[in-house]
């Protein structure tokens, strides 16, 4: 078995471990819940401190990175809203989270743990200069929609509450936190304690593991409730389209090969469980969101391995 067989096996098939002890009754839901709060709290951030506080880009000016993915993704956004819209007849709102569903990555529980995977500490390093800015991005850019299709509705809420909500949620976000802690630390030149860094390698060490199988006990509860035929289409989007036009864009902007394909793949994972929330927040679009994660991680065994092997053919 090939390496990159091997992780794809390993990586997907923890994920169907945690959604079989789900589906075998051997762990409740709430156990899901639990194991993704210390991923997302305390593991996950554990490991992008480690990672910015020794962080090499690999000559992938910052800048160069966001312009390949962030101009990528309007495309495949629009496209999504255009779909849920005008093909399948659903309002704006949740064209909305159509849009935000055919490109929001899971670059987090699923992300980081395949890159480590693929590409070891380089590929995280670089996922971790695109983490660092995807949630924000994409949270303003959907509350953004949103708001637009409330005027439009008469609905419009108050801009200074709204913004000072997204601030708030934003600088209280364990990832956000665990990577300015980091490049902060970086920054004072210090070194780290030798006892200090036992701690975080231990939490960081258990990271990819832990968000893995918790995913898959997230998707064990999701599930899949109707809209199937537009949650397959936004699937489309998302794992094929996404990443095609990220393939183009790197190339456009001459991207150097490591960040090239680290880009490209993390284009192809599939949809992530922020959508959803998003959904749920808005109170619009939830089933096809979830709908859309579940179908597109299923599909994504298949399709991340045909991008990776597109990334390093056409990027190597």
């Amino acid at each position: 078995m090939s390496p990159v067989v091997e992780t794809i096996a390993f990586v997907f098939g923890l994920v169907g471990l945690g959604y079989c002890a789900g589906w075998a009754g051997l762990l409740r839901p709430q156990v899901g819940d639990a194991l993704t709060d210390f991923a997302i709290v305390v593991a996950v951030p554990a490991l992008l401190f480690r990672t910015m506080i020794g962080v090499d880009f690999h000559g992938a000016a910052p800048w160069s990175l966001w312009l390949a993915y962030f101009s990528s993704v309007p495309v495949v956004w629009i496209t999504g809203h255009m779909v849920a819209t005008r093909i399948f007849g659903r309002d704006a709102a949740a064209g909305v989270v159509a849009g935000i569903a055919a490109s929001f990555s899971n670059l987090l529980l699923l992300g980081l743990p395949f890159m480590q995977g693929v590409f070891g500490q380089p590929g995280i390093e670089v996922l971790s200069l695109l983490l660092s800015v995807h949630l924000p991005i994409m949270m303003a850019a959907s509350i953004v929609m949103f708001e637009l299709v409330r005027r439009k509705e008469g609905k419009s809420s108050d801009p200074l509450r709204v913004l000072r909500d997204f601030l708030r949620n934003l600088f209280t976000n364990p990832l956000i936190i665990g990577i300015l802690a980091g490049l902060a630390w970086r920054i004072t030149g210090l070194p780290m304690p030798s006892l200090g860094m036992r701690f975080i390698d231990a939490f960081a060490g258990i990271a990819g593991t832990v968000a893995l199988f918790a995913m898959g006990l997230g998707l064990r509860k999701f599930g899949i409730s109707g809209n199937v035929k537009p949650a397959l289409a936004l699937s489309f989007l998302k794992l094929m389209l996404l990443p095609g036009v990220v393939l183009v864009a790197v190339i456009v902007i001459g991207l150097p090969p490591l960040p090239a394909q680290v880009l490209v793949v993390a284009a192809s994972m599939p949809t992530g469980v922020n959508p959803y929330l998003i959904a749920t927040r808005f109170g619009t679009g939830q089933v096809l969101a979830s709908n859309t994660m579940t179908i597109s991680t299923a599909c994504a065994i298949l399709t991340t391995g045909f991008w990776l092997t597109v990334a390093q053919r056409f990027l190597g």
